[in-house]
């Protein structure tokens, strides 16, 4: 089996840096398993790596779309399964590294994905019910149902939530237990799966910044741009964190600082059900920054060293 190296954890942890450091040590190229980042002239919100911060290491799957265009699990599978090959066929190690445990998941185990036309009249009425009653009545329809894909969906992704509640619709059988069978294949790749994560008021704290610093980078203007481009809010990418807040300020819906406000608390939310993710997660091995006190290169020699340990 080929080496896959996973670099993971809730956002705002340092992935990216520590991933650089990795992927250099290894001779390694980077996937990145960022639902967000994937789309074009979203910058500020997905706190996107630029060019220089790369240090020559290849990096895949960043601004591979258009903001109104359509990207999923099923896309992200196919488009990295490429860059692992590519990568493998040049001797050299993928390093994927993110924050997106549902597209880490899909690559790492090799999930199929049902694919079918679903009901038509089923989905309609869910569609009525998202525009009477909104996201969260839908959600805690899901929750009824489904309370594992419920934890596991924000209520704002109301496209998975339908396709969750369909699925349970036409099968009988819940989609978090699909993919709990589906996860228990075997991996076709030698791989470690490193989470990084640290205290929650440290982390909460970093989230809180890095906000802050979006906020001074421009971050209204880039969603005003986006808007001009054509982007509305029922398209993916402006689900996204950041950028539906934003919308809403633009929009009159709400005051800049409550935008702020609930840029924040959503986001400590989305850490707090990524860490749920990786720990329901199997052969994870974790590095708790505390442990390793705050000291990046002890836990790159960490990882280098178990790295070693399975490939000797």
């Amino acid at each position: 089996m080929k080496p896959l190296i996973i670099l993971t954890g809730p956002t705002a942890v340092g992935k990216t840096n520590l991933s650089i450091k990795l992927a250099k040590a290894i001779g390694g190229e980077i996937i990145s398993a960022d639902s967000m980042q994937v789309y074009e002239y979203m910058d500020i919100g997905t706190a996107k790596i630029k060019k220089p911060e790369m240090k020559d290491i290849p990096h895949f799957l960043i601004d591979i779309r258009k903001p109104w265009q359509e990207f999923n699990v099923v896309q992200f599978s196919q488009e990295a399964k490429k860059a692992i090959a590519e990568i493998h066929s040049r001797d050299n190690i993928p390093v994927i590294a993110g924050g997106t445990g549902f597209y880490i998941q899909a690559v790492l185990y090799d999930i199929h994905f049902e694919e079918n036309d679903g009901d038509a009249a089923y989905r309609e009425e869910l569609e009525c019910i998202l525009a009477e009653k909104g996201n969260q009545t839908l959600h805690e329809m899901l929750r009824e149902a489904d309370p594992d894909s419920a934890d596991a969906i924000h209520p704002n992704n109301a496209k998975r939530v339908i396709r969750a509640l369909e699925y349970y619709h036409q099968t009988g059988m819940q989609i978090s237990k699909h993919n709990i069978e589906e996860r228990a294949r075997k991996s076709p790749y030698a791989f470690h799966y490193f989470v990084l994560t640290d205290k929650r008021e440290n982390l909460y704290q970093k989230i809180n910044e890095r906000v802050d610093l979006m906020m001074e980078k421009g971050l209204v203007d880039e969603v005003v741009q986006l808007v001009k481009m054509g982007c509305r809010r029922n398209m993916i990418s402006m689900q996204g964190l950041g950028y539906k807040e934003i919308l809403e300020y633009i929009e009159g819906e709400c005051t800049l600082e409550e935008a702020v406000y609930r840029i924040k608390r959503d986001t400590r939310h989305f850490a707090k059900r990524q860490l749920t993710w990786f720990k329901r997660e199997q052969d994870v091995e974790w590095f708790d920054k505390s442990e390793y006190e705050y000291n990046e290169e002890l836990i790159l020699n960490e990882m280098m060293r178990r790295i070693k340990n399975e490939s000797d």
